[in-house]
């Protein structure tokens, strides 16, 4: 018999309906039924299929249940999503989220009624301010992205608070996208500078583009190649010397966190994303959570509320005249600020640095073991993850995009392509702490065995993946979404 492989064909949805057959046995309708054309607009009428389709309970719970199995997560394989630190999730840290106290608070109760959840919140801004060497930290951004926002109004804030604006904010081309599109959506210019051929900054390509209108330097460290910036030190003093502030992208933190501090290396304000670098889910887009922490001179600046101690009470302090504002409503994501809590609790100071150590060791085996199978634009000791390119598989006709699908065919989800930029067919991959060493030598064989067909059967490659939905045209799929069901072999 057969093993019902949910990769395989079947029936849609509707092909599944069957004239008479229910899945569900609704109430008796309690009001007068009405034609649908004579109460909803027009607009709102469906008229390219008709009706809905008639299935059994059990054929609509399987339907669902093998689709279901298509998807694919950090629970159920290897995520090396590089420079988005896709660790598993403890679902220890889930259970405590959904205590009573925290799934059932509600944002507007008095402070008197949520002390516990003041002091959380309290205490987590204080363990982000010893793993980073910031001076405060602010809960309040929902992510990443809003985090970098957060920190350039601050920074603009502070000049302007001394009549003195600054426009410039110099973008190493490393960096993540999301740090141009932030200093723009703060009316700040993104100045570009050049990474050296180390692949880090250097300061004598920083002071070519550094004067005293530039408001900040905003790098990444380590940056998009993995690379520590080894020169941090003698370019944050530069830029302190020039007036501006050091930001620095948090987003690769995990290779940081217990071993060194940002704020000992001259960083002034960085990012954090607890939805990677302290374990909570990447869910859908969201909820994410991207706290601030910034040195003393710019904690004025940061939004309200302020969460405040004094002797064992909490309190949300909104009595800062040269503050930002409030950047959401109420004070940010407070389940996954629940979870990195535990997370943190649960891992202590050792473990952090642990964590980030194994990280290091992964990344570094992985480039080890696949730098004479892959082209190395870099060869050097790596952090937490490393960039490959593809050109010694480009001579075969075979590209990044054609290796990011054949790993699919073999059960991994790609790590991420064409980014950074710098490099010409970018691999980008970083595999956590949190995978095996068996898991990662699976990983290490798929890859080398993607090259074998690379040269040997480059066909095989190129037309990957052959497990479930074919390849599709993405650039196509974007601009011409097909999302009604077109009958056999169509979507739905």
């Amino acid at each position: 018999m057969a093993f019902d492989d949910p990769f395989s064909d079947k029936p849609l949805i509707f092909e599944l309906s069957r004239e008479g057959r229910q899945g569900v046995e609704p109430s008796r309708c309690d009001v007068p039924e009405r034609d649908p054309e004579a109460s909803i607009p027009g607009e709102f009428l469906r008229s390219d299929i008709e009706g809905s389709p008639e299935v059994s309970e059990p054929e609509i719970i399987r339907h669902y249940t093998r689709l279901s199995r298509l998807n694919y997560g950090v629970d159920t394989g290897f995520y090396p999503l590089g420079s988005c630190t896709m660790k598993y999730n403890p679902k220890v840290n889930e259970d405590i989220a959904s205590f009573e106290g925290f799934l059932l608070l509600h944002p507007y109760q008095p402070e008197e009624l949520c002390q516990g959840a003041l002091r959380l919140m309290y205490e987590l801004e204080c363990y982000l301010a010893e793993v980073s060497g910031m001076d405060s930290v602010t809960l309040q951004p929902s992510a990443g992205a809003q985090g970098e926002f957060c920190g350039l109004l601050t920074i603009d804030a502070y000049f302007r608070d001394r009549g003195k604006p600054r426009k410039k904010v110099i973008v190493p081309d490393t960096a993540h996208g999301t740090n141009p599109a932030s200093t723009s959506l703060a009316g700040f210019r993104a100045v570009t500078v050049r990474t050296g051929k180390e692949g880090v900054l250097t300061l004598d390509t920083l002071k070519e583009v550094m004067d005293n209108d530039t408001a900040a330097l905003m790098l990444t460290n380590p940056n998009t190649l993995g690379l520590f910036e080894r020169h941090i030190k003698e370019i944050s003093d530069y830029v302190h010397q020039m007036g501006g502030f050091v930001y620095c992208d948090g987003a690769n933190l995990n290779a940081l966190m217990g071993i060194a501090k940002l704020g000992e290396m001259g960083v002034d304000i960085v990012q954090f994303n607890l939805h990677k670098t302290f374990s909570t889910p990447h869910g859908g887009g969201g909820p994410g959570s991207g706290p601030v922490g910034v040195k003393k001179i710019l904690e004025p600046y940061l939004p309200v509320p302020r969460i405040r101690k004094k002797d064992d009470r909490y309190t949300l302090d909104y009595n800062q005249p040269r503050s930002i504002g409030k950047l959401r409503a109420f004070y940010g994501n407070f389940s996954v600020m629940v979870k990195a809590y535990s997370y943190i609790r649960r891992m202590g100071p050792e473990g952090l640095k642990k964590a980030s150590t194994v990280a290091i060791v992964n990344a570094n085996y992985i480039k080890e073991r696949l730098k004479s199978t892959y082209h190395l634009p870099f060869d050097r000791a790596c952090m937490h993850e490393c960039v490959f390119s593809d050109r010694f598989q480009s001579q075969y006709g075979v590209t990044t995009m054609d290796i990011a699908k054949r790993l699919i065919d073999y059960g991994f989800h790609p790590p991420t392509i064409y980014f950074p930029l710098i490099v010409h067919g970018a691999m980008m991959i970083e595999p956590t702490e949190t995978e095996s060493p068996e898991e990662i030598d699976r990983f290490i064989e798929a890859m080398k065995e993607i090259d074998r067909e690379a040269r040997e059967s480059p066909d095989v490659v190129k037309n990957a993946p052959t497990r479930g939905i074919k390849r599709i045209d993405e650039a196509g799929a974007v601009r011409r979404p097909v999302l009604r069901w077109q009958g056999s072999g169509g979507g739905g």
